[in-house]
């Protein structure tokens, strides 16, 4: 029997779906009857996630059997396989994701009543976080790909909403719609994944008691088909998945839509950056992991899973550069969400990397962890944006520790966390134990350089962050004073526009997040892997052994190293004026340009890409209205000319002869007639005429 968490596993994403419904019916007005429906709605699909947690301790827990319930959703012929089924599954990995997505949404959604309150949109506001989160819960226990398309999509429909939500502002209408496109690339490609899946094995369903894509049978058959270039079927319907996932999850090159989707309000910044959008990416490749991983298949029906898979390998390249390629962008930007929107690129790069060479339990330990400390470091940013009166440039803060102690502290918790600080905060943990799977990938080290470097950079720019942020002399009167590039932004001291600290509302879900960020780190360790137990791959003999510790300290050195040197550069000697240049911008090579202008890719983009795209759609249109259209036009003048020559002939070829034939008809009926009216004297005149005729005749005739 189908226990009852199972059954009802669906009231987790239907709740707040549910309030995002009733709340768009709400008037604006009703601001606080919005907020308490999407919160309430989150607490209780938080409480019910942990019953689902607890069910999957409760019956094994570590690598617990996947629980599933299916039904039919649609029958489109007759028999077992015209039936489209759709369905849920609940296993370690649905439990855990859950848990976070609801958790850290819950906090979010709190912070966002203080965040937003002044937004005359209030309830609008909270009706697409509701159903933002809703749909990230619905990829999350989706058992069918079908059923994570739908959700998928739905995410994809509330990120473009939520990001254009200040639609009045051109940057944020025109990021919602490069996010929207962007992600549409991947969106093909899984689809197109989706569909060649379903055709070779009949399902899109993971898990069907046997019958399922995910299981023994449909991927044995797919490992052994070869396509027409070599690649197995598994592997190309992988890497179609993958490029989806490369969508949603900003990796390289489809991350362009990442940084600008900071034009949204930075709860929704928080909410796309740690639990919800950018996560569902990865989640998707550990959810169909062993159709990535399947390697090989023996005479005895044995599957062979590797991390050295054509499709894993692909993943573990493009995670290891999407790190380093991001990072060293945010080392020369100054908005400081864009700084951390590059550091989520980043860090989903290394949750990639840590999936291709880790395997699933590796790569979601970092997401997990990842999902609290940005959850933490984008709220702390939306706390300073919101005490600093919307300055959002680094270089025009500085000192705010003074007034913004409490931002100031939990920032810091996720700043070392984010960085890796060495055993007290969970982001050490997880991003060792990436770099100490990526070390062992035997089919190269440079993975392991690449995170190493990735991980001296992060805690560089993090450390520049804070230093500008926190530190030094306040800038903003000064800068002011001396650019008038802002002039809108008020200097501090004046017409009471000092900095402040934020309402008890924002600054309590920071200090549960960085009590999260640091109590995280107990799950994971080498010495404790709960977490890697818990989703049932963990292997070896764990605890610190001679490898694990070396591989720490390393960790460790990098990370002192990137916090010592940022320290030295921007901490130790501040910057006095908000218009003083960077000390990065004597990097050789106009390396510190490059990095600025994000390598110009955006630019590469609106030249290549985008540019043709115009030429094509203005081909298109000429082809339409010259070439298309004036075929359209001579055919309809060839049947316009066809119509008046078959009118003509129908008038007066068929038309007249058809009506001269009648008359003639007629008129010898008539004549006709006459010759049988009854009237006996014209009979009688007829034979005497006819009498003199014949009698003429023989006359005539007897004559010759």
């Amino acid at each position: 029997m189908t226990p009852w968490i199972v059954k009802n596993l669906w009231l987790i994403p239907a709740l707040p779906i549910l309030a995002a419904g009733l709340s768009a019916l709400a008037p604006q007005r009703c601001r606080k009857f919005s907020a308490s429906l999407a919160i309430g709605s989150m607490v209780v699909s938080f409480l019910l996630a942990l019953c689902a947690f607890a069910h999957t301790l409760q019956h094994g827990g570590h690598g617990a059997a996947k629980e599933v319930f299916n039904f039919e959703w649609l029958r489109f012929a007759a028999g077992d396989a015209g039936i489209l089924k759709l369905g849920w599954v609940l296993d370690p990995l649905t439990a855990v994701m859950l848990v976070m997505v609801t958790f850290v949404g819950t906090l979010i959604f709190i912070y966002s009543v203080g965040y937003m309150a002044h937004d005359k949109n209030f309830t609008r506001f909270f009706t697409f976080l509701s159903l933002f989160a809703g749909a990230m819960l619905g990829v999350v226990i989706a058992n069918s790909l079908l059923l994570l398309f739908i959700s998928w999509e739905l995410v994809g429909l509330t990120s473009y909403l939520l990001i254009g939500f200040w639609y009045h502002k051109p940057s944020a209408a025109a990021a919602a719609k490069k996010a929207f496109i962007t992600t549409r690339i991947g969106d093909v490609a899984l689809l197109l994944g989706m569909v060649w899946l379903y055709s070779q094995t009949g399902t899109l369903l993971f898990y069907d008691d046997g019958g399922g894509c995910m299981e023994k049978s449909a991927l044995a058959k797919m490992v052994v088909q070869a396509t027409g270039i070599g690649m197995a079927v598994s592997t190309g319907i992988g890497l179609l998945i993958f490029i989806g996932a490369m969508g949603k999850s900003g990796q390289v090159p489809l991350h362009v839509w990442l940084p600008d989707a900071m034009e949204g309000p930075t709860p929704v910044s928080a909410l796309i950056h740690a639990a919800t959008m950018v996560a569902a990416g990865v989640f998707l490749v550990a959810r169909v992991y062993p159709l990535m991983a399947v390697s090989d298949i023996s005479d005895a029906g044995r599957l062979f899973f590797s991390n050295t898979s054509p499709a894993l390998q692909v993943v573990t390249w493009i995670g290891a550069i999407t790190a380093v390629f991001a990072a060293t962008i945010a080392v020369a930007q100054n908005d400081i969400k864009r700084i951390l929107a590059y550091s989520t690129v980043s860090q989903l790069g290394y949750m990639m990397m840590g999936l291709g060479v880790g395997g699933v339990a590796v790569g979601m330990f970092h997401l997990i962890t990842h999902a609290f400390f940005k959850a933490l470091l984008f709220m702390g940013a939306g706390s300073v944006i919101h005490g600093c009166h919307d300055e959002q440039d680094i270089r025009r803060m500085g000192w705010l520790k003074k007034y913004m102690p409490i931002t100031f502290l939990t920032y810091a918790v996720g700043m070392l966390a984010l960085a890796g600080f060495p055993l007290v905060f969970s982001g050490f943990w997880s991003k060792d134990a990436i770099l100490h799977s990526a070390h062992g990938w035997s089919v190269s080290q440079i993975p392991f350089y690449l995170g190493v470097a990735g991980a001296f950079l992060t805690a560089f720019y993090m450390t520049r962050q804070v230093a500008l942020v926190f530190f030094g002399s306040n800038r903003s009167r000064r800068g002011n004073e001396a650019d008038h590039s802002h002039p809108t932004i008020p200097p501090p001291h004046v017409g009471g526009y000092e900095p402040h600290e934020s309402p008890l509302v924002m600054t309590a879900p920071l200090i549960i997040l960085a009590v999260c960020a640091v109590g995280l780190s107990a799950i994971g360790t080498p010495a404790w892997p709960w977490f890697q137990s818990f989703l049932g791959q963990h292997h070896g003999e764990g605890g610190f052994t001679g490898e694990v510790i070396s591989l720490m300290v390393l960790s460790s050195v990098i990370v002192f190293a990137g916090l010592g040197v940022g320290w030295w550069l921007y901490g130790r000697k501040p910057i006095q004026k908000a218009d003083e240049p960077d000390v990065l911008e004597n990097l050789p090579l106009g390396m510190h340009a490059w990095f600025a202008k994000k390598y110009g890719v955006d630019e590469l983009y609106e030249m290549t890409v985008i540019r043709f795209n115009a030429w094509f759609a203005r081909a298109c249109a000429f082809l339409d209205e010259w070439v298309w259209g004036g075929v359209v036009l001579l055919v309809s003048s060839l049947a316009v000319g066809f119509g008046f020559v078959s009118d003509a002939f129908d008038k007066f070829a068929i038309n007249l002869g058809f009506d001269q034939s009648c008359d003639g008809v007629t008129r010898g009926g008539k004549l006709m007639s006459r010759l049988q009216d009854g009237r006996v004297q014209n009979y009688l005149r007829i034979i005497g005429v006819a009498l003199v005729v014949l009698v003429l005749f023989l006359i005539w005739g007897g004559g010759k």
